[in-house]
């Protein structure tokens, strides 16, 4: 593994819910190289999306560290956090575009909050949305786009702000097979070319084994086994990563049928 970049270390958040309470994070801890694109998998309900929100401090852990370059996150002010998530892209499952604004806007709009003079923005988001292949789109709007497109707009949008990081979150879990290889393939372009490192959320087998090198599996708040993607899928140890790869091959009887 490269130099560790990201590291959560014993990480527990619990929420209240309304027959008690819910543990999200158990004591999770990992370390993710510089460059590299790190997967965490598991069902529903095993706690990805809290440790992905956890992991920029969207939601403060009720304990353990969250580390960005051995720099603690959680012994930041407010402005030094702010100044720090400016170097956390986040991906989501749904785009988040601003549907009255053009795909050009959009990618401009992070660079205009940062008071990018207009001149400098345009020419930076034609480049990025040459890099992510729709310079043609960039006056439609939203509306106008497939869910592959609006995808590729939020990732243009968000390598605006120069990210070292990029945290995806269920990013293609609402698009289908042949526009999730493109969006995966894309991923892969950007860590080769500007050298970001990606953290890929998923519960799909498939994204996994084909753009992580390697992965941690999620299952009850708790990292049940963790290793290279080879390993992991070839010998799974765990009762959560055999349970993952029974449904995937499920699936793929189902794609083939």
């Amino acid at each position: 593994m490269a130099q560790s970049y990201l590291e959560v270390q014993n990480l527990c958040k619990t929420f209240s819910a309304k027959n008690g309470s819910v543990e999200a994070l158990r004591g999770v801890s990992l370390s993710i190289g510089k460059g590299e694109i790190f997967g965490v998998i598991g069902l529903s309900g095993a706690g990805k999306s809290t440790l992905v929100r956890c992991m920029n401090l969207l939601e403060r852990p009720d304990s353990g560290d969250v580390l960005l370059n051995g720099e603690s996150l959680l012994k930041l002010n407010k402005e030094q956090l702010r100044l720090r998530r400016q170097k956390i892209g986040m991906i989501f499952q749904h785009f988040n575009l601003l549907e009255q604004q053009t795909v050009l806007e959009n990618v401009c709009f992070p660079m205009e909050i940062r008071g990018i003079p207009k001149k400098e923005r345009r020419e930076k988001a034609l480049e990025l949305l040459k890099k992510v292949g729709l310079a043609e789109k960039a006056k439609a709007y939203p509306a106008q786009l497939s869910g592959g497109q609006k995808q590729r707009v939020a990732i243009a949008r968000v390598l605006a702000n120069e990210p070292d990081i990029l945290l995806c979150d269920e990013a293609t879990s609402a698009l289908d097979p042949e526009t999730t290889q493109t969006i995966l393939r894309l991923l892969k372009t950007i860590r080769d070319t500007l050298g970001i490192t990606i953290v890929v959320i998923t519960h799909e087998m498939r994204v996994i084994q084909q753009v992580c090198t390697r992965v941690a599996v999620l299952d009850g708040g708790l990292v049940q086994e963790e290793g290279s993607v080879s390993e992991v899928f070839a010998a799974p140890k765990s009762k959560a990563a055999k349970r993952l790869l029974l449904m995937a091959d499920e699936e793929e009887e189902s794609y083939a049928g």
